[in-house]
């Protein structure tokens, strides 16, 4: 019997490597064809996440070491450091490398394969899987793990799913594009992490500029508004204002690519359904206050690999006992990300639904203001990383609260 992982982004690609270097036969589905489809992720992380997260070196595409705010009225603020405060990775080769990983460990890799469906029994799982051509297959398994985002497509249809309220999860849209600069350009953004914030850039959300590889900019904007309706346009409006505001619109588009974000503020979602184990994304690992979500969802893999291991060796004992080490696993998520990551998302819950009047706009120059005046870059990068509200805990919390 073996252990089938829907999915192969960072959690999913992560999960099913850890699972077959322990010997267990892992099969890895995958919908898309190739690593370089749908790659839609802003991918900046901190300098240290590099070595704690096993990110490849291959996939970097560019260190940065300046946080760069526009703030709602226009004005610019920087937070400059003399090294590399992080990166800003490349998706595609990041999922490419995860995948090679993968199939070295010898997972079977099954892309443009679809589950269809899973059937969770008292001594296995039967999975139905849909081949690029319609072809169907079935599998039986000991557990299943649904790692494809904050789609959930296995743990949203399980019958069973009827102790949370969709509603509690906070909802909203991205689209970024790819295009391809100049060298002068890329002098102008090329060390900098660039965000606007503020109802003249974008309501309910913020728009960004990251630099890439041979003189390349993404430049998104994500939308968090409260009742979020998937049918709602992502507002390429935005995206266009923010790319001729900067003089941007002159450059080649090589890409364009969006999604939607997902994700409950406390992750008190369940975790298990009978044989079905959900992580990353669709157990709402990415954190809503930037739309961070690559380390959370390779923590979360490294959580679950050795429960997992541990319910997969008790296989033959049962469900009731083979269940019992993932009883754990919500648990042992919530010390893994901390009490700071909760908090992180109620700050970006008030932020971003508030983010939508003249006063919401004054009330965040004010903290951005504040915090040029009083902080370094390295502070920058702890707050909004590590959320190490602690420092600025007095001015954080009546903001919070909405206090002022």
């Amino acid at each position: 019997m073996s252990v089938l992982v829907a999915g192969a982004g960072p959690a999913g690609s992560r999960l099913a490597e850890l699972l077959s270097l322990n010997g267990v036969r892992v099969i890895l589905v995958e919908r898309l064809s190739n690593p370089n489809q749908e790659v839609f992720s802003s991918a900046a992380l901190p300098i240290n996440a590099i070595d704690e997260q096993l990110i490849p070196q291959t996939s970097i595409s560019h260190y940065w070491n300046t946080w760069q705010i526009f703030t709602p009225g226009e004005a610019q603020f920087q937070w400059k450091s003399s090294k590399s405060l992080g990166v800003v990775l490349d998706f595609g080769l990041l999922r490419d490398s995860l995948w090679d990983k993968a199939r070295k460990s010898g997972v079977e890799l099954l892309s443009g394969h679809t589950v269809k469906n899973v059937c969770s029994l008292s001594n296995y799982a039967e999975v139905e899987i849909c081949g690029p051509n319609g072809n169907l297959q079935k599998r039986k398994v000991n557990w299943v793990v649904d790692a494809t985002g904050s789609r959930r497509k296995l743990i949203s249809n399980n019958k069973n799913n009827c102790q949370f309220n969709n509603n509690e999860y906070i909802k909203g849209s991205g689209v970024e594009w790819l295009i391809q600069g100049d060298q002068n350009s890329n002098q102008i953004w090329g060390e900098k992490l660039t965000f606007c914030i503020g109802t003249k850039w974008i309501e309910h959300g913020y728009g960004w500029i990251f630099p890439m590889r041979n003189n390349q900019l993404k430049v998104g904007i994500c939308k968090l508004p409260p009742g979020f309706n998937k049918g709602l346009d992502t507002s390429l409006d935005g995206l266009k204002r923010l790319m001729q505001r900067f003089e941007l619109d002159k450059f080649h588009v090589l890409d364009q690519h969006g999604g939607f974000i997902s994700s409950s503020i406390k992750r008190n979602e369940p975790h298990l359904y009978g044989r079905l184990v959900g992580v990353g994304d669709a157990i709402s690992t990415a954190n809503l206050l930037g739309g961070e979500g690559i380390r959370y969802a390779l923590s979360s893999a490294s959580v679950l690999a050795p429960l997992l291991l541990e319910a997969n060796g008790l296989a033959k004992r049962g469900y009731e006992k083979s269940c019992k080490p993932l009883l754990t696993y919500k648990k042992e998520l919530r010390k893994k990300f901390g009490w700071r990551w909760v908090i992180a998302n109620k700050l970006a819950k008030r932020t971003w639904w508030g983010l939508s009047n003249e006063v919401a706009d004054k009330r965040l120059n004010k903290l951005i203001v504040g915090l040029h005046r009083s902080a370094s870059a390295e502070d920058v990068s702890a707050l909004l990383f590590d959320y190490r509200f602690e420092r600025y805990g007095f001015r954080l919390f009546p903001y919070l609260m909405d206090w002022r």
